[in-house]
C-alpha cells in the first residue's frame, strides 16, 4: 500500500468512527462568518457600552456603567421605551386577534379564498420602506387619499392631520405594523386550523353546540400553542421597529412616535455617542432575551406535559 493510500484509508477510517474532521471542515466557513458578523460585533458593542467614544477619535475613555445610568435617568429614553412598549403590545395583540378572525373566515369555505390569501399575504413580501412611503403619501395632509375619502363622506379630517397629530401619529404607525404582520399570522393560523379534525366539530354540532360554542371550546383551545407562538414572535419583531417610523414620522410629532430603535440610530449616527448607543442596544437585547426566555418556559412546560 502506498503512502497516499494509507493516508486516504486512515482518513476514511477516522471519519467512519466519528466524522469529526469532515463535520469541522463543512461547518468552518459558516462558523467563521457567524463569528465575524455576529459574535464580534456583539462583544465589541458590549465593550463600547462602558466607554465614551465618538467613533472618530483614536482614544476611548472608560466610563464604567455611566452610559447605563444615563439611560435610566434620561426622560427621552424612558419616553422611547414607553412608546415602543405601547406599539409592541398593540401590534402583537390586535394583529394576532385580527389574524385569527380572518383565518377562521377563510377556513370556513368562503368563495375566492385563494385570492383573499394572496391579498392578505402581499404586505409580507412588500418592502417595508416602500410600504411606509406609500402610507405616508396616503396620509399626506390635504391631498392624501385619507383626507380626500373623509371629505367625500362629509367627515372633517383631524387638524393637524394624521402623521402631524400627536393623537393619531402612533395609531397610524401601529396600523401599518399590523397590516405588515397580518398576512404571516394568517398563513400560520390556516395551517393550524386545517389540522383540527372535522369530527370534533361534527360531534359538537350533534350535541347542539352553535358556531360560537364550537369556536370557543374547540378552535381556541386546539390552536392555543400557535397563538402563543405568534404573540411571542410579534412581540420580538415589533420591539425592533425602526424603518417604518424613520420613513413615516422620524419620531414626531413631539416624540410621540419615537421608538427605541430610532433613538439608538440617532445617538450612534447623528450625535456619534457610540457608547450610549451601544448601552441602548444591550438594554434592547436584555428585553428581547427575557421575552425569549418566557417563550422557552411556556413551550418547554407545554411539551413536557404532552
Amino acid at each position: 500500500m502506498t503512502a497516499m493510500a494509507r493516508v486516504r484509508a486512515g482518513w476514511q477510517h477516522a471519519n467512519r468512527r466519528g466524522d469529526v474532521s469532515a463535520a469541522a471542515m463543512a461547518l468552518a466557513p459558516a462558523v467563521i462568518l457567524f463569528a465575524i458578523f455576529n459574535i464580534y460585533p456583539l462583544l465589541y458593542s458590549g465593550y463600547l457600552s462602558v466607554m465614551e467614544w465618538d467613533g472618530f477619535s483614536p482614544d476611548k475613555s472608560y466610563v464604567g456603567l455611566d452610559n447605563y445610568r444615563a439611560l435610566v435617568e434620561s426622560a427621552t429614553f424612558r419616553n422611547a421605551l414607553g412608546v415602543t412598549l405601547q406599539y409592541t403590545l398593540s401590534v402583537a395583540v390586535l394583529g394576532v386577534a385580527a389574524s385569527l378572525v380572518i383565518a377562521v373566515l377563510l377556513n370556513s369555505g368562503v368563495c375566492g379564498q385563494n385570492i383573499y390569501r394572496l391579498v392578505y399575504f402581499l404586505p409580507v413580501v412588500t418592502s417595508t420602506v416602500a410600504a411606509a412611503v406609500v402610507w405616508r403619501y396616503l396620509m399626506t395632509p390635504g391631498t392624501g387619499y385619507a383626507d380626500v375619502l373623509l371629505r367625500d363622506l362629509g367627515i372633517t379630517p383631524p387638524n393637524p392631520t394624521w402623521l402631524r397629530n400627536p393623537t393619531w401619529a402612533l395609531r397610524i404607525v401601529m396600523l401599518v405594523g399590523i397590516w405588515k404582520r397580518i398576512g404571516f399570522n394568517i398563513v400560520i393560523y390556516l395551517a393550524g386550523l386545517q389540522n383540527i379534525p372535522k369530527e370534533f366539530y361534527e360531534a359538537a354540532t350533534v350535541d347542539g353546540a352553535g358556531t360560537w360554542a364550537r369556536f370557543r371550546h374547540i378552535t381556541i383551545p386546539l390552536i392555543s400553542p400557535i397563538t402563543l407562538l405568534l404573540v411571542i414572535m410579534s412581540i420580538i419583531d415589533s420591539f425592533l421597529i425602526f424603518d417604518v417610523v424613520y420613513v413615516m414620522t422620524d419620531g414626531g410629532p413631539i416624540g410621540t412616535t419615537e421608538v427605541v430603535g430610532l433613538l439608538l440610530y440617532r445617538e450612534a449616527f447623528r450625535y456619534f455617542n457610540l457608547g450610549t448607543a451601544s448601552a441602548m442596544g444591550w438594554v434592547i437585547f436584555a428585553i428581547v432575551f427575557a421575552v425569549t426566555m418566557v417563550q422557552w418556559k411556556f413551550f418547554g412546560a407545554r411539551e413536557a406535559s404532552l
